[in-house]
């Protein structure tokens, strides 16, 4: 990008920085769903009773159905008008919340999660394109793509607080609730500020493609999940080769295509390619954290859901604050070497939460969590500015649709993978006394949700117990947390290396 503004390129008109915040709340109602789930395990465990592998599923469908159609979306939005498609999508986001937040059984709301997230698809890919066709000027593209990443990030961390705070009152379906009056908002105001864009040649879309990258994501993220939680196995086996042929072909297929889904080229840039790594692995790890640290401070700290999500402010404030000094972070020491060190700065956050859910006390978990905040907000801001710098301008649609669904398989791999992982040494470490009933002893192996859920409801026999399973999975929880340490120590490396870090003095100003 250029330091200074083109004098033949318009600038933005109070307009245009309206639609930005109708966009940039579409991005935040994306992010908040996929984390304002975590507040809300064990009262739905309570009421749906779900298994453990029901509540994975509850918590990651979401995101590998947005995961597997952003880049078949990105290219109907393409075709059909990305407002449009966006304003389509905020109307089956609408509904599906509705059909979740009045789920009476486990499976009715999984179902209702994945067509939040088939809806979500249709909103995602549009956002960022219109950002671009928005902003002409390159200095204020660059302010409106950072704001439109702390929406992201900021979105995700305020989902428990969020969360919390509903819980606090109502019951648990009104975390899904709280999202129709958003989308009425976005309805209303986007029908009247956003501009229609499209791609002028308007290219068919290749359903084999399409078919093709849905069977190669689902079946290997399943694969993955299968072989942590349960051990591997032939059905692991199976769902990786399927996933890992249909990749294959996938590849193939978008070699030959005049107008692929994906272009392939964009992965020889190592601006983009390793910006894409760094930007899914620190999401990776985020997502896992935010989504079971949730229910460590309410089934292991006691903390009200809301207090709960007031404990974890200091991600979102951190994640939010890094608008305030990224400029000078980016002029310091470029764009490669500034992910690389917030990817380290919040591998050490990790490496602090390690150690403070060990002990009593709140003040360490909250200097982890402000490491984390600042660390992932600097990575994620950086990485999504970065695929899109890297990219020609020609390429922008098909740059944007690859940044977010590196993004949501993120977030779908970092709860099916820490938590599967959570999950073993949970069950691996727990060691309950004599003497409990076969009902509690059971719902205590299951997880400890659905035993604390079970205790809570008058079996005083299950108390003890109930104190090895809160030691068992404060263990689950600090593997977990070492696990995202390494994968963000690895991505640092990644991105120090391989990102470019010219330094550019005015960039954003």
């Amino acid at each position: 990008m250029v330091s200074s503004s083109s004098p033949t390129r318009p600038r933005a008109t109070t307009r245009d920085w309206l639609a930005l915040g109708v966009l940039t709340l579409a991005v935040v109602l994306l992010a908040v769903d996929g984390t304002v789930l975590a507040l809300a395990v064990p009262a739905l465990s309570a009421d749906l009773a779900p298994s453990a592998t029901q509540i994975l599923w509850i918590g990651d469908i979401y995101s590998f159905a947005l995961a597997g159609l952003l880049v078949t979306m990105g290219n109907v939005a393409d075709r059909i008008g990305r407002k449009r498609l966006l304003l389509i999508g905020s109307v089956g986001f609408g509904l599906s919340s509705v059909l979740a937040a009045f789920s009476s059984t486990p499976e009715m709301l999984i179902v209702a999660r994945a067509v939040l997230g088939i809806s979500g698809a249709t909103l995602m890919p549009s956002t960022l394109s219109i950002v671009r066709s928005i902003f002409l000027d390159p200095a204020q593209r660059t302010r409106a793509i950072a704001i439109w990443s702390a929406g992201a990030t900021g979105g995700a961390a305020a989902g428990p607080l969020i969360g919390g705070a509903l819980l606090e009152h109502f019951w648990w379906g009104s975390v899904f609730l709280i999202n129709v009056p958003v989308v009425v908002v976005i309805l209303i105001a986007g029908s009247f500020l956003l501009p229609e864009s499209r791609n002028p040649e308007r290219a068919p879309i290749d359903i084999l493609s399409a078919l093709l990258s849905i069977a190669t994501i689902v079946p290997l993220v399943y694969a993955i999940k299968h072989a942590v939680g349960s051990g591997p196995d032939v059905l692991a086996g199976v769902a990786a080769a399927i996933g890992a042929i249909a990749g294959l072909l996938f590849v193939r297929r978008q070699r030959r295509l005049t107008t692929p889904l994906i272009d392939l080229a964009l992965f020889r840039m190592p601006a983009f390619s390793g910006a894409v790594v760094a930007n899914t692995l620190s999401v990776f790890a985020f997502s896992g954290l935010l989504f079971f640290f949730s229910q460590y401070l309410q089934l292991v700290r006691g903390f009200s859901p809301l207090l709960a999500g007031v404990a974890e402010l200091p991600v979102t404030i951190a994640s939010i604050a890094v608008i305030a000094v990224i400029g000078l972070i980016l002029r310091r020491l470029g764009a490669g070497r500034a992910i690389g060190g917030g990817l380290a700065i919040a591998a050490a956050g990790f490496v602090v939460l390690t150690v403070a859910e060990g002990i009593t006390g709140y003040a360490a978990l909250a200097v982890a969590l402000a490491l984390i905040g600042l660390g992932i907000g600097v990575s994620m801001t950086l990485s999504t500015d970065a695929i899109v710098a890297a990219a020609p301008r020609e390429r922008a649609g098909a740059a944007a649709s690859i940044s977010e669904t590196g993004y949501e398989l993120g977030v779908a791999l970092g709860i099916a993978v820490l938590g599967s992982l959570q999950l073993v040494v949970y069950r691996t470490t727990l060691a309950l006394p004599t003497g409990l009933p076969d009902s509690t002893a059971a719902a205590l192996e299951e997880s400890l949700a659905k035993g604390a859920s079970l205790i809570e409801q008058g079996d005083t026999l299950g108390t003890e117990g109930l104190e090895a399973a809160r030691e068992a999975f404060t263990i689950g929880m600090q593997i977990a947390s070492v696990g995202a340490a390494l994968v963000l120590a690895v991505a640092a490396v990644i991105a120090w290396r391989v990102i470019p870090s010219l330094r550019e003095p005015n960039r954003g100003r």
